[in-house]
């Protein structure tokens, strides 16, 4: 990998992000597979930093929350008892500027109350009004979202009820079932927004530009280490070198994080090397750390 040209180097990124697998960019650019995971993941973990220094400080109107499926190993059905506990079931937490069209946070990890809270309290960190909050009905959202922002908070919840368990489907489904009924409601203060709509066409977005998120495919993540770093490198990609269709710029600089659309090689070369075009002021960064089978 240390031989590899800045050219090389960028021609195997652009391809991970346009949905690739490592073995089709391994005959895209002769590059050995082993060689192209290992900078996927040098590259996860420095955009995973990049987020952290540029993500602060935001104006957000609207938040929407939500978690896309994914798994690590094996699927929840084949799982033994003496597999690690990383294995099955991974999430991704996203949480959406609905205006802008930018990742605010995100986390990989178990479905649990830990890591919704973990989530949530990042997200707070980030944000420095008070959004309106929408989230799908996950029960742990209440309680993170009070603890994170308090009583004052705009807070709704959207349940939307299908027609088989989506629980069990996810799995087994290029696409959710039939939604038979959609339920509101106003957990905090006075939402007028409530909706997920863009959170979730979002998740269509991963799924299509990380090749192991695409449904019933053999393209998995076989290490815990592998799944976060190419979620980290969807969405920086995704904020900062993607122009949105629908707002005409990236959502980085919508959200004036940046004031130009950043290229692959910007991408790498900041992810690497942790330097910043015009980096501002007072930011700072931290690697990966693992807890309860998800990022810290």
């Amino acid at each position: 990998m240390n031989t590899l040209s800045l050219d090389k180097q960028t021609d195997i990124v652009a391809a991970l992000c346009e949905g690739c697998s490592i073995r089709s960019v391994e005959r895209l650019t002769g590059v050995h597979r082993d060689t192209i995971m290992r900078l996927a993941i040098r590259v996860g973990i420095g955009c995973a930093k990049l987020h952290d220094r540029l993500m602060r400080d935001l104006y957000v109107s609207r938040c929407e929350l939500d978690e896309a499926w994914g798994y690590v190993g094996k699927k929840r059905m084949h799982l033994k008892d003496t597999d690690p506990p990383e294995f099955g079931d991974q999430y991704t937490f996203i949480a959406l500027d609905a205006t802008s069209k930018g990742i605010i946070s995100y986390r990989v990890g178990k479905r649990t109350s830990q890591n919704t809270h973990l989530f949530v309290q990042d997200l707070r960190r980030r944000i420095a009004n008070e959004p309106e909050i929408s989230s799908d009905a996950w029960v742990a959202y209440p309680k993170a979202v009070e603890d994170a922002f308090g009583h004052a908070v705009n807070f709704g919840t959207i349940d939307k009820v299908y027609a088989v368990p989506q629980a069990v489907e996810a799995a087994r489904r290029y696409s959710p079932a039939q939604v038979v009924a959609v339920k509101y409601a106003n957990v905090l203060g006075r939402p007028r927004h409530i909706c997920t709509s863009y959170v979730e066409r979002q998740n269509l977005s991963l799924r299509m530009s990380q090749r192991r998120f695409t449904r019933l495919t053999n393209a998995f993540s076989r290490k815990l280490e592998n799944h976060m770093a190419a979620v980290a490198l969807y969405v920086a990609h995704y904020n900062l070198c993607r122009i949105h269709e629908a707002i005409r710029i990236t959502p980085a600089m919508h959200l004036r994080v940046t004031d130009r659309v950043w290229t692959v090689r910007e991408l790498v070369q900041a992810a690497l090397d942790g330097a910043l075009p015009e980096e501002p002021a007072g930011k700072r960064s931290g690697p990966f750390r693992v807890i309860d089978g998800g990022r810290a």
